[in-house]
């Protein structure tokens, strides 16, 4: 008995320190250490879940590393279960969350593409009070702004944090603000977001960008100046951009890629805005720039000098964090391997600043990509088949033959085409006739022959046989073959032939007759026309650059209401001012002319009513307008406008009205930001619920 009494009392004391050595607290921090060092990421999330079971979280620097450590793998599944941890630490007990993990982790979320992870981690450190510093916001914003998504997320984390710092609410002279001044964005952080912005279309976003960058005093950079131009153009604001270019002319330092940009944007500006004579004096002054350049031989060789001398040593003169950025694809992929030992060693996120300017510059080269009106030859500006393309669709649009002529004669003085079959007017009137405007074509070739322009023989021919293809054009027919006699121009023998056909069709056997007799008259040989329509045939069946693109341009069906950007730019300045009233008349003038508002006019009437508050009643109209321009009209509600909506709905109580925008959004496949409606919702109807309900149920409850 005494045997089994012992055996029983140690059996009792073995079985007690096993379960106090499971449920031990540093024995489970341990093994989380352990796992995480060894990469056995199931075993270390097991010991942690068994941990908060038991204990709640570990101690600082067993999350730390649990949260780096996790994020270290870059595999989907453990980042979100490494934010998972991060958001549960936040709530429970943030005090226990460094700032160095969790500046890692929003990075390597950010990297990893998934940006809405990546936003809400830099909320959360700003909610700590552990500010991360400019450099490290701008790797973040830089790696976030690779995607659509990113973009539009990384606009809204920069207005977050620079609202914070508008109207000198910080005052930089106290030491308590110096942690939050170093989160201040800089000049590179909004070019980062204002250029990702520019390529995937978030345009709006980019102008309330940069009406904050005054209000924060923070100053542009010179290239930041082009990237300015290109979102006023976008958004049709032809004043900013005129103010611009002066700023431009006088800057240092800009390339002639930035000057190619700039002028871009101008004369896309005026093209918007149906401003056909200032088009035309920019385009006519580069074109006489352009032949002064290339009659001047000593102009030339400076040109030349100054173009070799910029391809030998432009790409060496790197400063500081543009080094080592010729290999930007490479030294960006590297990036992935970045582990969180040399982070946390680089206390002046020197690295990740430079990965963020080799980011930078790879959106920069593809914003470069879109120029598409202005060309460089020899640091010269020029226009492209584009740019003339859109001019002289503009001027037919315009039904202005007489001002287009007028155009084609000075252009035609200051270019010098390889051959008269190559030059711009020949290839203007031959779009025309490709298009079928017979009578257009005919009047621009009478306009050249009264200039005395010459047009060579092939236009007239391609004329004469479109006139004959058509039928019932006799009248035009013979006063074109009467003009081209004048003129001394001699017809190819297929010409001939089209036009005796024609004839004949007609029952006009006299005509046809003559015709024949012309054709046997003609001291031409038989393999010379032969010759001629092989050389004919060869180049039409192979338009020209500009020809090409005129009738892709009119085939592309778009029509610009020129008035609509007017209209939208007295809206913008209303609401501007907040002069609600006088841009509603504005909007009911826009109506009754005939001019149908599209998103800009309504986004900035939103946010307009957002930036006053209290304003949602007319929020609520303007949506009810909206719905029913979109049943009867192709109205397109993209994601900004559409955000816009959401933000006054969440924020004034509508919450029925904000379910329509949100479904409307997820039919569309749009993101929606749920963290950031939801702290809206925390912060102004937190005591919504609480309490008896109310006997009557309106729309606001």
């Amino acid at each position: 008995m005494l045997n089994v009494g012992v055996y029983s009392a140690r059996f009792s004391t073995i079985t007690e320190t096993i379960l106090v050595q499971a449920r031990d607290p540093s024995q489970l921090a341990l093994e989380i250490e352990n796992a995480i060092d060894q990469l056995r990421f199931d075993d270390a999330w097991r010991a942690y879940e068994k941990h908060v079971h038991m204990d709640g979280l570990p101690r600082r620097s067993v999350l730390s590393k649990l949260i780096t450590g996790l994020a270290e793998s870059c595999d989907n599944h453990w980042l979100n279960q490494s934010y998972n941890v991060a958001s549960h630490a936040f709530e429970e007990k943030y005090e226990l969350l460094d700032k160095e993990p969790l500046i890692y982790l929003s990075l390597t979320l950010a990297r990893c593409a998934l940006p809405d992870l990546a936003i809400n981690v830099v909320r959360k450190l700003i909610k700590m009070e552990a500010y991360p510093p400019v450099a490290a916001l701008s790797a973040v914003v830089a790696h976030m702004c690779q995607t659509d998504t990113g973009t539009f997320l990384a606009a809204d984390l920069v207005m977050e944090i620079g609202y914070l710092f508008q109207n000198n609410r910080v005052d930089p002279r106290k030491k308590s603000n110096r942690p939050l001044l170093s989160m201040k964005p800089s000049s590179f952080t909004f070019n980062i977001v204002l250029t990702a912005s520019l390529l995937f279309g978030i345009t709006r976003k980019a102008e309330q960008l940069l009406e904050l960058m005054p209000r924060i005093r923070v100053k542009p950079e010179g290239n930041l100046l082009i990237v300015m131009a290109r979102v006023y153009e976008k958004n049709g604001r032809k004043d900013e951009i005129q103010k611009l270019k002066r700023h431009v002319d006088e800057a240092c330092g800009l390339s002639e890629s930035e000057f190619r940009q700039f002028y871009d944007c101008l004369l896309s500006c005026h093209l918007k805005f149906g401003d056909l004579d200032t088009t035309v004096d920019m385009v006519l002054h580069m074109l006489r720039k352009g032949k002064n350049a290339k009659q001047s031989l000593e102009a030339a060789k400076a040109v030349l000098e100054t173009v070799e001398n910029r391809k030998k040593y432009l790409p060496c003169e790197k400063t500081g964090a543009e080094s080592n950025s010729c290999s930007l694809d490479k030294s960006v992929s590297n990036t992935q391997m970045l582990k969180y030992a040399p982070f946390f060693k680089d206390k002046s996120f020197a690295r990740i600043e430079l990965e963020a300017r080799q980011l930078l510059k790879l959106l920069s080269d593809k914003l470069h990509e879109q120029i598409g009106l202005v060309k460089s030859e020899q640091g010269i500006l020029h226009p492209t088949e584009t740019m003339y393309a859109k001019l002289v669709k503009a001027f037919l649009e315009a039904d202005k033959i007489s001002a287009l002529a007028s155009f084609l004669v000075k252009a035609s003085k200051e270019d010098s085409p390889v051959s008269i079959e190559s030059s711009f007017v020949v290839q203007v009137i031959n779009a025309c006739i490709s298009l079928g405007l017979l009578e257009q074509a005919h009047d621009l070739l009478d306009e050249m022959r009264f200039s005395g322009i010459r047009v060579g023989s092939a236009i007239y021919s391609t004329l004469l046989k479109a006139y004959c293809r058509e039928g019932q054009h006799e009248d035009d027919i013979t006063a074109l073959l009467k003009d081209a006699q004048q003129a001394g121009i001699q017809l190819d023998a297929s010409c001939y032939e089209d036009l005796i056909q024609s004839r004949v069709r007609h029952s006009n056997t006299t005509g046809a007759l003559h015709l024949y007799k012309e054709l046997k008259n003609l001291d031409v040989l038989k393999s010379a026309h032969k010759e001629f329509e092989i050389l004919a045939e060869d180049r039409y069946s192979n338009e020209p650059d500009l020809t090409t693109r005129l009738v892709e341009e009119f085939r592309s069906g778009h029509m610009v209401d020129h008035a609509v950007h007017d209209w939208n730019n007295v809206i913008h300045f209303f609401c501007k001012k907040r002069l609600m009233h006088d841009a509603h008349k504005a909007l009911n003038k826009m109506r009754a002319l005939g001019h149908v508002p599209n998103a800009q006019t309504f986004h900035s009437l939103i946010t307009a009513y957002a930036a006053i508050g209290g304003k949602y009643v007319e929020v609520t109209d303007i949506w009810g307008e909206m719905k029913v321009m979109a049943s009867s009209r192709s109205m397109k509600f993209d994601q900004e406008l559409l955000d816009s909506l959401l933000y006054c709905f969440v924020r004034g109580g509508f919450f029925l009205r904000a379910m329509e925008v949100i479904e409307m959004m997820e039919k569309s496949k749009m993101f929606i930001d749920k963290y950031k409606y939801k702290s809206l919702w925390l912060k102004y109807h937190r005591t919504m619920y609480k309490g008896k309900a109310p006997k009557v149920q309106t729309e606001h409850n």
